[in-house]
């Protein structure tokens, strides 16, 4: 296939003069080898587009791709990873990845959690603040735990998220919504372990690929997994497989979350257990980062015993299967039946 890659590219948005906490989802030109060296290894044929930008001069200019193969971020807004999928669609071009409803909801952290919640599926309870004005009005028990919103990549999350009395919550409320030019989620704290699970697949292909326990080291200054640990995952946290009893009833959730917020092709969902042993939905990761030994799908991947080039490879093979047209074949009377 002929694919068009696309990206942001972390060092361009540097050297353009944005921050490092303002590009701390994008990804390292070593992520943009990684996977482009896999796609050649499985035989296609790659062009390294860049941004949604340049995608958009391309497509406007009529040039089509066999598929897009997109892990852009976006820069601005709540529904920024809905952006390449939403052009995508605008011209007609088949596309990796989750559709523009699914990115746009699933980035928003309390729009998931409310469709997951109605689904039946375990969320902690949480609050929503617009204003650091509104905590007042937050009627959830102590410890609460509190972060952005609408980020990814733990930014937000610290030592300081997690609050225990009203004015702790007001300071952690206020940082936020300064720093990040959002809203902050407030949830109940949830004490248990933590697991990252990888799904590959879309609709009834769906499946789990492996449950990870995230465990960040004692020694680490934020005692959570938060942007500073995942910047040093490899001295900072220990990932392990997680195949007991409490990591399996997560694999389950996690299938039923990815159902429910109609996840396609691949993503990563992330969990936290209650202090009795019961994991809670935390967010979901539909364009999860795929950095061979530095992100959370292929770490799963590599000790499901799976392999980057075989992530890789169903991501796309998901993608084209659920793209193909309907087989048809000719019924008696000879006219052309579809076959569902």
């Amino acid at each position: 296939m002929r694919i068009g890659f696309v990206y942001d590219l972390r060092d361009e948005y540097l050297a353009a003069g944005y921050s490092e906490l303002e590009v701390a989802e994008f990804d390292s030109i070593s992520t943009i080898h990684e996977i482009k060296a896999a796609l050649l290894r499985l035989g296609h044929d790659v062009v390294c587009v860049g941004s949604g930008t340049a995608l958009a001069e391309r497509l406007a200019g009529g040039e089509r791709f066999d598929m897009v193969f997109s892990i852009a971020e976006g820069l601005k807004g709540r529904s920024r990873e809905a952006q390449v999928p939403a052009l995508c669609e605008l011209f007609d071009q088949p596309y990796a990845f989750s559709d523009p409803l699914t990115m746009a909801a699933t980035l928003d952290k309390a729009v998931a959690k409310r469709i997951v919640r109605d689904q039946g599926i375990a969320t902690a309870p949480f609050a929503v603040l617009r204003s650091p004005t509104e905590v007042d009005a937050v009627d959830l028990p102590f410890p609460l735990f509190v972060k952005p919103i609408a980020e990814g990549t733990g930014k937000g999350c610290e030592k300081a998220s997690r609050v225990t009395s009203a004015d702790e919550l007001s300071a952690a409320a206020t940082q936020i919504i300064a720093k990040f030019d959002q809203p902050a989620l407030a949830e109940t704290f949830l004490p248990g372990r933590e697991f990252t699970v990888g799904i590959l697949g879309t609709g009834e292909r769906a499946h789990v690929i492996g449950v990870a326990e995230v465990i960040v080291h004692a020694d680490a200054a934020d005692p959570v997994y938060s942007y500073e640990n995942k910047e040093m995952c490899e001295t900072m946290v220990v990932y392990e497989l997680a195949t007991d009893a409490e990591a399996i009833a997560a694999a389950h959730t996690a299938l039923a979350a990815y159902h429910a917020l109609e996840c396609r092709d691949a993503a990563r969902l992330d969990f936290r257990s209650d202090a009795e042993g019961v994991p809670h939905f935390l967010e979901a990761n539909p364009i999860a980062g795929l950095h061979p030994s530095h992100s959370d799908l292929p770490i799963i991947a590599d000790l499901a015993g799976l392999g980057y080039d075989a992530l890789i490879s169903g991501i796309l093979q998901s993608a084209v299967e659920r793209q193909a047209p309907p087989k048809s074949h000719k019924s008696a009377t000879g006219k052309i039946r579809e076959v569902v």
